[in-house]
């Protein structure tokens, strides 16, 4: 008898894994229209999991279609790439949406004899049928549209031709023989696809198994997706060497533990208490060098923390030298699967830069756990509504604020921002602050702090925003229970729906990745900011 052999191609839902063979596909296909950010390819899993599919053979990623549930008004009204697909994140993912709109769609030329095309759309086709939405809808590309242009009546004449078969176009041709039939043209769909001209045509295929006279009603169930959260309000305190500190961590992690929380997250520069056991008092730059010491040791700490007490750990932010050799401030997310993340603070305060001379970062993602992906903001990155949206877009129901705060009106600043992003993001926003003092520590003279649990404003959510707060100025640990399916549902059907009505034909925000001084080059996009679109 014959042995088995495994399957050598398979169509499946895309996973975060798949995300860097992703970009390296398109960017493959698409050599002249750049490629996804990291952040939008796991944006667009996140934001609908069930809509994001690969084709891999003999374990390479050899095709990947994208997309989103939209609502018949949005699909069929003029759009183009970027509205349509919320800046290349999926973010316009409506769970109630009645049609399937497709935004990328792309296979390696090299492996075209295997009809991976057809079979990512037929996947796009049963996932239709099962959710029993009206039909699938895209924009088609039309190659062949420029070398022709001069001959024919703008696109619309180009596609004419080939409905009624005097003109080919391999694109449009394949779409049609594969059950799409044209709608009509998106005259400024994607800008960058010069061989289209720009536009493209939208394709429909209609669901035979649903009446399209029969009015859908789509509900998002209240369903339960419980998350234990848990904030440290970290006193402050001289402490006699770094063992010791670690022991004052290492306790509210353990706390958080036996409490069984999820997640448990300290105080933005919490570790300059390790500046207390100096023999003299330092200068501020040689305060930061010597904190930068402790960088690995506080790093392995704390990820032997994640793992030993089965929490994960937002490990407020620690002063870092990086390789080039700038000072930043960075939060260290140690996940209790061993995994260690750092996210930088993007905007350091004027204080933070004169006496420091710390430098933003460059980057904001989110950090796939568990428990869904999350996303941090260093205390006054929280005052800047672009950052959150970013995270939002990439899928966050759960951003995290460690922040410092010497008064309370700097305290206020970053709580009114903290509610502010909580509301507009439809998402939870969890702060943890420092208190106390450090007499002989630059910047630790004095603290403010009221550590909360915030939520968006609307009736699944608690009365006041607030599903916990510490009382001010106390060391302590504040936990509660949220429920993020209240997220979905409130984001779908609540009384605001902030992210789903934006208006994507007035505004967006273009991210760069360019390191710091970078000039972009000649005919080129910052990355992150638009890329290949498509059916």
């Amino acid at each position: 008898m014959s042995k088995s052999t495994r399957a050598r191609l398979e169509v499946r839902n895309a996973l975060p894994a798949d995300a860097t063979a992703i970009m390296t596909l398109i960017e493959k296909v698409y050599p002249r229209m750049g490629t996804y950010s990291d952040g939008q390819i796991r944006g667009q899993m996140n934001n609908f999991p069930e809509g994001q599919f690969v084709a891999v053979y003999d374990d390479a990623v050899v095709g990947y279609c994208a997309s989103s549930r939209l609502d018949e008004t949005v699909v069929m009204s003029p759009h183009d790439w970027e509205q349509i697909s919320g800046n290349g994140f999926g973010s316009r993912h409506d769970p109630t949406g009645d049609w399937l709109y497709g935004f990328e769609m792309c296979v390696d030329p090299d492996r075209r004899g295997l009809r991976i095309g057809k079979r990512l759309y037929d996947s796009r086709r049963a996932l239709a049928e099962r959710l029993e939405l009206r039909g699938i809808a895209f924009g088609g590309r039309l190659p062949g549209y420029r070398r022709i242009r001069d001959r024919v009546n703008g696109p619309e004449g180009y596609l004419a031709g080939i409905k009624d078969g005097t003109l080919r176009d391999p694109v449009i041709g394949f779409q049609l023989a594969n059950g799409f039939e044209p709608a009509g043209i998106l005259p400024r769909y994607l800008p960058e696809d010069k061989q289209s001209g720009g536009a493209a045509a939208l394709m429909i295929w209609r669901n035979p198994y649903v009446d399209p006279n029969e009015a859908p009603e789509f509900r998002v169930p209240r369903g339960i997706e419980s998350v234990r959260l848990a904030t440290v309000q970290f006193q402050a305190k001289p402490v006699a060497d770094f063992a010791e500190f670690i022991r004052n961590v290492e306790y509210f992690v353990d706390i958080s533990s036996d409490y069984k929380a999820d997640f448990v997250v300290f105080p933005e520069l919490f570790t300059l208490a390790l500046l207390s056991f100096e023999k003299r008092e330092l200068s501020p730059m040689e305060a930061i060098d010597r904190l930068t010491e402790h960088t690995q040791p506080l790093i392995a700490e704390l990820s032997r923390m994640a793992l030993e007490y089965n929490v994960n750990i937002i490990g407020g932010s620690h002063p870092t030298r990086a390789e080039d050799g700038d000072i930043q401030n960075i939060a260290y997310v140690c996940l209790r699967d061993g995994s260690v993340h750092g996210q930088e603070k993007i905007h350091p305060t004027p204080n933070e830069r004169y006496w420091w001379k710390i430098r933003g970062g460059d980057s904001l993602d989110t950090i796939q756990t568990d428990c869904g992906p999350i996303g941090v903001l260093i205390c006054y990155d929280s005052e800047f509504p672009e950052l959150a949206r970013r995270l939002a877009d990439g899928g966050a129901r759960i951003i995290f604020v460690p922040f410092c705060t010497d008064s309370r009106q700097g305290y206020l600043r970053v709580r009114y921002c903290s509610q502010a992003r909580a509301i507009e993001n439809q998402c939870f926003v969890v702060m943890s602050g420092n208190v106390g003092n450090l007499p002989n520590v630059d910047n630790m003279d004095i603290q403010y702090a009221q550590s909360a649990i915030l939520t968006p404003c609307d009736f699944p959510f608690a009365r006041d925003g607030i599903a916990a707060e510490s009382t001010e100025n106390v060391e302590t640990l504040t936990i509660a229970d949220v429920n993020l399916a209240d997220l979905t549902w409130a984001r779908a059907e609540g009384t605001v729906r902030n992210l789903a009505d934006r208006r994507f034909d007035l505004y967006a925000i273009d991210w760069s990745n360019r390191p710091h001084g970078e000039q972009p080059k000649v005919d080129s996009r910052p990355m992150g900011t638009r890329a290949p679109g498509g059916g």
